[in-house]
């Protein structure tokens, strides 16, 4: 029996990206973006799960539950109850018995926990197919790096700056270099904890409101292109710098939300003011600068020349050419304009640099799957719950191969081995791409 539709999960640890991709009816484009969590709120004396969490009003002292711990899916039961209200009739309506299931899954996820995805997608909701993949992996098959009268690129390299990490994956034909994948211990989710520490000894006890403070990150905050300048600049003129900002802070007794104080508003005798001068760009810059925090790892910037260096020489120019941005923390004003600053002092001289952004950085994956779940061979990625019944977890590794086993899978991220400057390249195609020919002299570069 063939599933009439396809589910498509960007099951990531701040928020889902769901929606439905029906063969019968067309296509369809919509994105719901579900908060990944279950929140007792204080104020309003309830729990909320996942979709439910827009009926809250008092945000105040929300206590989360939250099913990723570390970027890894720990707590399944939050997660069975947060899935449960997004196929209900509620938010997708879905049968989940008569379709199949596309679900992302972490970077160097572990083997034990992709046999409880494996047996939720099959004995609890009992999908007829499905296909289990990394956010990065989907990436070629989208628009990211789509310019007009140019082929995809063959080689490029993806920027993932999500809730818990940020990862830089290089993809050679559709296909992850393992070896060369490097992870950036600094995620959206430590960025506000920061953030809330900072706030919280310098003016207002802030450690309980993550939903408040994680607003105030997403609307104050932004990437300096010179730190030293700017962090000057506030030392010696706090208050007049330009870069000062003040947040009126949400007040619940009325119902009214945080927002940015515009010039010239005059305060209420029961607004509450958070100032913003360096926390909005000493937060952000941990993904340049991690060591701020004892973090013993380089940069964003560093890793990047770090994972390109680990790939065939020949190869290296087009990485450099092709390296896309996805994932929340990528939408910080200025982090286009800054990493492309520090990449050109790290890459070689002979390298044309380019940098892809997305029109959403957050929903890229999601509509990337969508380019894949409508390619022609997509079928063929799938593993049926007739397969999964008769050989177990085994039919669904030979199928999509391992971060572990050096093996290359049939999925779309299949594994390439990792062992030495022997391992055996992926072919490139012989038809000359738009990644090779910037590569060739960049004076004949279009973006020159």
């Amino acid at each position: 029996m063939a599933a009439s539709q396809t589910v498509v999960l960007d099951n990531g640890g701040s928020t889902i990206k769901a929606g439905i991709l029906c063969t019968d009816l067309g296509d369809d484009d919509e994105v719901s973006l579900i908060p990944n969590a279950v929140v007792r709120s204080k104020g309003d004396k309830a729990t909320f799960v996942g979709h439910e969490i827009g009926r809250c009003k008092d945000y105040s002292t929300l206590h989360y539950r939250l099913p990723f711990e570390k970027g890894y899916l720990v707590d399944w039961d939050a997660q069975k109850a947060i899935w449960d209200g997004l196929f209900s009739s509620e938010v997708l309506s879905v049968n989940t018995s008569e379709s199949s299931l596309l679900i992302t899954e972490p970077y160097f996820n572990l083997p034990n926990i992709q046999e409880i995805y494996d047996q939720f997608v099959f004995e609890e909701y009992e999908f007829l197919s499905y296909h289990r993949c990394t956010p990065a992996a989907m990436i070629p098959y989208g628009q990211l790096f789509a310019v007009e009268g140019l082929q995809m690129p063959e080689c490029s390299l993806i920027v993932d700056s999500g809730f818990s990490f940020t990862h830089v994956i290089p993809i050679i034909n559709h296909q992850i270099q393992w070896h060369a994948v490097k992870r950036l211990d600094v995620g959206g989710k430590l960025l506000t904890n920061q953030l809330k520490e900072v706030i919280s000894y310098r003016q207002w006890n802030m450690m309980d409101e993550t939903y408040i403070v994680n607003h105030v990150k997403e609307t104050c905050c932004y990437v300096s292109a010179n730190f030293f300048a700017d962090l000057e600049t506030c030392r010696l003129k706090p208050k007049k710098s330009g870069i000062a900002l003040e947040y009126i802070l949400p007040n619940y007794v009325i119902n009214t939300g945080g927002a940015v104080r515009e010039p010239g508003h005059e305060l209420a005798p029961t607004d509450q003011v958070l100032v913003m001068e360096n926390e909005r760009f000493t937060i952000p810059e941990l993904l340049f600068r991690p060591d701020d925090i004892g973090l013993e790892q380089s940069g964003l910037p560093s890793m990047i020349a770090a994972s390109i260096s680990l790939l065939p020489e020949d190869l290296q120019g087009m990485f450099w050419a092709n390296i896309g941005l996805i994932g929340g923390n990528t939408k910080f004003p200025g982090f286009y304009e800054r990493l492309m600053s520090e990449l050109r002092s790290l890459s070689p001289v002979e390298y044309d640099i380019q940098i892809y952004r997305s029109k959403d950085a957050i929903t890229e994956a999601y509509r990337s799957s969508l380019g894949f779940v409508r390619s022609a061979d997509f079928t063929t990625h799938l593993v049926t719950r007739a397969e999964y019944l008769e050989s177990g977890t085994h039919a669904i590794r030979r199928k999509f191969g391992h971060w572990q086993s050096g093996n290359s899978g049939k999925s779309g991220e299949r594994v390439m081995a990792s062992s030495s400057s022997t391992s055996t390249v992926p072919q490139l195609s012989k038809k000359p791409s738009r990644s090779r020919l910037r590569t060739t002299a960049s004076t004949s570069s279009r973006r020159r």
